[in-house]
């Protein structure tokens, strides 16, 4: 279910993961680093109160307000797990966090669920050698334990790397999460901090996943390729390519189960 923005809700095997947390309402200024800002304009498609259980979150970052704002920080302590960088479990503090490392993982446990392996994969959310500015930044491949193939990957917010193509071109994965939106700033000229559509379409023409899902590409006034960019980058990509988006609707659950059983493989069980 897209909530908007980054913030998605999965439903797999009883697991309910909520990915980067965004709840405060449209038309806030909020500041990131050098300078820079961005004004909220779109509010989330589902409230906190209506959200109901979250057994992990996912926390590309917490020091950027696109990707944990104020009611999504808050919500925090009352999920089971939560899982980010390093860095950003330091400054979170709480008994229930799990920092990763790219390449780095963690296996989550319930007495009734099957164990998910959550992986960090790499992110660079911006030019090269500006990690020391816009901070540390992973992103997310979860699989049921056991399992060879990856059933979920969010690339989190980051440019189009060669470390990225190397990673997908490695990745057996059923749904990909794809952050773009083609983030640029006013002060920082044409140095772009997210992929755009374009590039988007790069990454999933090298990863092949069974399904695709666009994220984070609009809803802020720092978006500059935006979903108009992502949606024409998707029409005119290949059709092999083309093919394996889906687009979700803001606030509804959408059962991915036809999208995987359609493609060149199936998955077990499916995702929402």
């Amino acid at each position: 279910m897209r909530i908007g923005g980054p913030t998605l809700l999965v439903e797999m095997d009883d697991w309910r993961i909520l990915i980067d947390p965004t709840f405060d309402p449209p038309g806030r200024r909020y500041p990131f680093a050098l300078g820079t800002s961005s004004v909220k304009t779109r509010g989330p498609a589902l409230s906190v109160d209506d959200l109901g259980r979250v057994d992990v979150i996912l926390l590309s970052h917490d020091h950027h307000a696109d990707n944990l704002d104020a009611a999504g920080r808050a919500m925090l302590p009352a999920a089971s797990h939560v899982v980010t960088t390093v860095s950003g479990a330091r400054r979170l503090g709480i008994p229930h966090v799990h920092g990763l490392r790219p390449d780095h993982d963690v296996v989550l446990e319930h007495p009734s669920k099957q164990p998910l392996r959550i992986s960090a994969t790499p992110s660079r959310h911006g030019p090269p050698l500006s990690r020391p500015v816009v901070g540390e930044v992973i992103g997310f491949a979860v699989r049921r334990q056991h399992h060879a193939r990856t059933d979920l990957w969010v690339t989190g917010d980051t440019v189009l790397t060669r470390r990225l193509r190397r990673v997908a071109k490695g990745m057996d994965v059923d749904v990909a999460i794809v952050n773009a939106g083609g983030v640029r700033f006013r002060i920082t000229g044409p140095l772009e901090y997210t992929m755009t559509g374009a590039d988007a379409v790069t990454l999933v023409g090298l990863l092949q996943p069974r399904v695709a899902i666009p994220a984070h590409y609009d809803g802020w006034s720092h978006f500059r390729d935006g979903e108009t960019g992502m949606r024409a980058a998707i029409r005119d990509a290949p059709r092999s390519v083309r093919e394996r988006f889906c687009w979700l609707p803001d606030g509804r659950a959408v059962d991915l189960t036809a999208q995987l059983n359609t493609s060149h493989h199936t998955t077990e069980r499916p995702l929402s």
